[in-house]
């Protein structure tokens, strides 16, 4: 004797819980039509539907929403390793919550989670030495990306490469270039 079809009783079981939840269009969306939905108000009828052996109902992925949930998931994973990267680059609070809205706990949080020493004041200022070796990389680093001075997230990209290769504070740096940006120096 064949089993129950499991396609079967899963569109069963979503039908029943969406009319006990008043969600009538949706199971008219499913493809159940009045005569249908009537036959589901008595149990030996929806008895025979869940147990049958042959399917009477099929599939249909949707290919545009399956790929945007998939590249949902790559873009968390991309957000939560920028913003591990940022906070070990040295970036302020301020700054992951204005690129990624964490609060300043979640941010705490991030901190403890990496085993980051916690900060007390701020970062020091950049030397005459650091402050002209971060501008010509900086002005190199926007020429051959073709960033554009008000492309926030191109300049963020670019601040991580610059604090990763002068190991400077992220936050500094990131001061630095707004700073010679709303001056116009650019």
């Amino acid at each position: 004797m064949s089993a129950p079809h499991p396609l079967n009783q899963a569109v069963i079981a979503q039908a029943l819980h969406d009319l006990r939840n008043g969600q009538l269009r949706r199971c008219k969306a499913m493809g159940f039509g009045e005569e249908e939905l009537d036959a589901l108000k008595h149990p030996e009828l929806v008895s025979m539907l869940v147990n049958a052996t042959v399917s009477w109902c099929s599939v249909s992925v949707n290919r545009e929403v399956l790929k945007r949930l998939l590249s949902q998931v790559h873009d968390v994973e991309r957000e939560i390793a920028t913003v591990d990267r940022m906070l070990r680059l040295g970036a302020s609070t301020e700054m992951v919550s204005k690129f990624y809205g964490l609060t300043h706990q979640e941010v705490a949080l991030r901190r403890d989670i990496l085993g980051l020493p916690k900060r007390k004041g701020r970062h020091p200022v950049l030397d005459e030495a650091q402050d002209v070796a971060l501008w010509e990389r900086w002005k190199a680093g926007i020429t051959e990306r073709h960033i554009a001075l008000n492309d926030d997230m191109a300049m963020l990209a670019l601040t991580m490469d610059l604090a990763e290769a002068m190991t400077l504070p992220m936050s500094v740096i990131w001061s630095a270039i707004r700073n010679w940006v709303d001056q116009g120096l650019v």
